[in-house]
């Protein structure tokens, strides 16, 4: 694998982030690899405001699409599909441009995940015992008062990430965030990834953005989209694809657990919740690049960051 630098465009919901990438790929010969945790699912396309196939056609994109919602995808198995899929697109001749917000996938590709325990039966098994007992948004102050670093990142109910941080933290005595930040282990044949972060001057601004967003989906399909899921029969409301913002309301909605107008609040409150865990992930990156994303003309300066990285 080539030691160039790859360029890597990172950003919070709604932070303009594809629209960069295209314009992008207009000029050079770009191959995108996605860095979110919602697009490997297939069928769920409204919620995740997935590529249309007319911008997927601008460009290949790659780690979209490539797993069921009933299956589950590791933040290990990202980095190994990411460092592989660099090698081959600029075996073909052509750029990288690595583009997502799921940053644990991010950090995972840039720094590792080797010192990270495997995962444990046992633990596992206690923790969701308790859980069953006390409920996720008590383990989600439980990890805070042992990781609070970790457990700012993370939503009160996203299960699945708040038993990950615990049981990393039973099995070695050590935060899930301390371990992450760990120095990555000298590796001569990967490339540099460098960080050009959409974060916004104004949060309202992307606020906004989300707002009328999520309206989009509803009107586009989104329960619908939801529904046909549901339908196969063979997925739960606690998988981590269902737990994906926006799914999860709906699935509370069609359960009749909460009605239309306080599935759509709830839908943009988690969305608004996600952003800011993101940009508090973002804002973790010392080396990062910014471009505000609130502001006119921040597709041009996320262009030039890219061309610059591409060129050095």
């Amino acid at each position: 694998m080539s030691a160039r630098r790859i360029a890597c465009l990172l950003g919070p919901t709604a932070s303009g982030k594809t629209a960069a990438a295209l314009a992008f790929a207009q000029r050079r010969p770009v191959e995108i690899i996605s860095v979110d945790s919602a697009l490997v699912y297939r069928g769920m396309d409204i919620g995740t405001a997935k590529p249309t196939a007319e911008e997927r056609a601008l460009a290949p994109h790659h780690l979209i699409d490539i797993i069921d919602p009933t299956e589950s995808y590791s933040a290990a198995q990202f980095r190994n599909d990411a460092l592989k899929l660099v090698a081959e697109i600029e075996g073909r001749g052509r750029i990288p441009l690595v583009v997502g917000g799921t940053m644990l996938y991010y950090m995972a590709l840039t720094r590792g995940l080797n010192d990270l325990p495997e995962a444990n039966p046992e633990k596992r098994a206690e923790l969701d015992a308790e859980a069953a007992r006390d409920g996720w948004p008590a383990m989600h102050a439980r990890l805070m008062a042992v990781d609070p670093e970790t457990a700012a990142r993370l939503a009160p109910n996203d299960s699945q990430r708040i038993q990950r941080a615990l049981e990393v933290f039973m099995l070695t005595g050590r935060t899930l965030s301390a371990i992450l930040k760990d120095p990555k282990k000298s590796q001569e044949s990967e490339p540099e990834f460098v960080p050009i972060a959409l974060e916004p001057s104004d949060r309202s601004v992307l606020h906004g953005r989300i707002e009328k967003r999520f309206d989009e989906m509803l009107k586009a399909g989104l329960i619908e989209e939801v529904e046909s899921l549901r339908g196969s029969g063979d997925l739960t409301s606690t998988m981590p694809s269902m737990r994906c913002v926006g799914y999860r309301q709906v699935w509370e909605y069609l359960d009749q657990e909460i009605d239309y107008a306080t599935m759509r609040d709830k839908g943009v409150f988690a969305t608004r919740q996600l952003c800011k865990r993101q940009l508090t992930w973002l804002r973790s990156i010392e080396d990062r690049k910014i471009v505000d994303c609130a502001i006119e003309g921040a597709t041009e300066a996320a262009l030039a960051q890219i061309q610059a990285v591409i060129e050095s």
